[in-house]
């Protein structure tokens, strides 16, 4: 019913179907990581994880250097699908398996404006923004979903077994209970349903989200690249993800779709620290997953479009994946719905080499409801304490708005030398346009221009748990820490 929605409107403004069927509208298919670091891929420095797919999409494309998300993974992927901060539509912090809250169906997804515009859709992998029905991808704009629907720790001891499991699910239904060992096929099970997908709507346009479980621990690489990397299970792992994403270009190449199809590649936040050998690098930039330091919310992102995205560029402008939304829906012909606001902006034009400016005034760093840091240019504003890493012990670095640090991203990526005193004109000028957003979107609670998330009333797991199965944090059998 809200797709159908969507289309009235956009028949009101003016959208008509028939008048654009005869338009070509390209193929998008975005490729998101869970836990990569910025410093987890060859394009993007690395030296121990061996990643010739991406290196090779990088040199046929475009990296984008300065590309942000979030600190933790549900708000980051609201911001893929809605175009929004998290904090707009009060999707903050980490949606635990039966939570009653998730996306709001108020809400214009990028599936939805997509779907509208006859694109195929569909998600394949991790979801987490919901996993009650009304939550779940075919809810909002996909024609399909398979996956697990939130982070691959979250097991829970299931009744009909006892053993701890997550559920693999098609479209609204459990497909099977997975226990830990069977994550290691997910990678390959993932991107075989992806070139399905592919093949299946080669004669029409279509919107591929592919949200990996990899490389959120525990991790789990497919027998094929177990032991064959120099950094271990992880570095494993990342080498699988590099063979997924070259399946996914293989196919598009074989299908000769190529140049017709925009491809991202992303991740949802910074490299989970605390896991120590299972996690990844956030290479020169400081901090990871949790915090709004740079290596928490800085992704190695590549945008890649053989003959529309120039081959071998390099742009550091500010974007991020609030700008997914309206980039696609203005790729693929549409138009997205004002009635609700969101952040992102089309940043088709860069990606196509007509400007390497950004779109946006700045960038807001967002932790919880507390806005911690502003970016604007090469400079960015701490103005509240921030943490290192999610779980990682120690002091939070100390700022706030009457003592804030200052950083010069452009020569000093790893924020060590706080400026602040040097540069007054620049610290009040960051300071404004913090306050102004703190107006809008909140600061330590919500703001006014906050929207609800969606709620159900008596949640329930998607299978039946053990009574007791709610329980702290504690040590599955290969010895890695899951999240309640």
């Amino acid at each position: 019913m809200k797709s159908f929605a969507v289309l009235l409107a956009l028949v009101a403004s003016g959208f008509c179907p028939q008048l654009h069927a005869a338009e070509t509208k390209p193929n998008v298919v975005l490729i998101f990581i869970d836990d990569m670091g910025y410093g987890d891929i060859g394009p993007f420095g690395s030296k121990l994880n061996r990643t010739p797919n991406l290196d090779r999409m990088a040199r046929e494309g475009m990296k984008l250097t300065s590309f942000y998300a979030a600190p933790v993974c549900s708000v980051s992927r609201a911001q893929v699908i809605t175009g929004c901060y998290g904090q707009r539509v009060s999707l903050t912090g980490v949606l635990s398996p039966g939570s009653a809250t998730g996306i709001s169906d108020k809400e214009h997804t990028v599936a939805e404006l997509m779907q509208a515009q006859g694109y195929a859709t569909m998600c394949i992998g991790k979801w987490h923004l919901g996993d009650q029905p009304d939550f779940l991808p075919a809810r909002h704009g996909f024609d399909h979903y398979f996956g697990i629907p939130y982070s691959n720790d979250m097991l829970k001891p299931a009744k009909v077994n006892g053993q701890r499991v997550v559920p693999l699910v098609r479209d609204e239904k459990v497909q099977e209970l997975l226990l830990e060992d069977d994550q290691d096929g997910i990678t390959a099970r993932y991107t075989e349903e992806a070139v399905k997908f592919i093949t299946e709507n080669r004669a029409r346009p279509f919107f591929l989200y592919l949200p990996h479980t990899a490389v959120h621990t525990p991790i789990h690489p497919g027998a094929q690249f177990r032991g064959k990397s120099s950094n271990g299970r992880f570095g494993d792992w990342v080498e699988e993800v590099d063979w997924s994403v070259g399946r996914v270009l293989g196919t598009l190449r074989e299908l000769k779709l190529a140049e017709s199809t925009l491809v991202m590649f992303s991740s949802d936040n910074g490299p989970w620290l605390v896991k120590g050998a299972d996690a990844g690098s956030a290479g020169p930039l400081r901090g990871g997953k949790g915090s709004t330091w740079e290596g928490g919310v800085r992704e190695p992102t590549i945008a890649w479009w053989p003959g529309k995205v120039a081959a071998g560029s390099v742009n550091d402008a500010i974007t991020g994946n609030i700008d997914f939304l309206p980039t696609f829906v203005k790729l693929a012909g549409g138009t997205v719905p004002t009635d609700n606001k969101i952040d992102g902006k089309d940043i088709s034009p860069l990606l196509l080499g007509q400007t390497k400016e950004s779109p946006h005034e700045a960038r807001y760093y967002y932790s919880q409801y507390k806005l911690e840091a502003v970016r604007v240019g090469p400079w960015k504003l701490a103005i509240r304490p921030q943490t290192e890493s999610l779980g990682k012990g120690g002091l939070p670095v100390p700022a706030s708005l009457d003592k804030p640090r200052l950083y010069n991203l452009e020569t000093d990526i790893g924020e060590q030398n706080d400026v602040a005193e040097k540069s007054p004109e620049v610290v009040a000028k960051l300071k404004a346009l913090a306050l102004k957003m703190a107006a809008e979107l909140g600061d330590g609670k919500p703001g006014p221009e906050v929207r609800e998330p969606g709620r159900v009333a008596n949640p329930v797991t998607l299978y039946p748990v053990v009574a007791d199965a709610k329980k702290p944090a504690g040590k599955n059998k290969a010895g890695t820490n899951f999240m309640p």
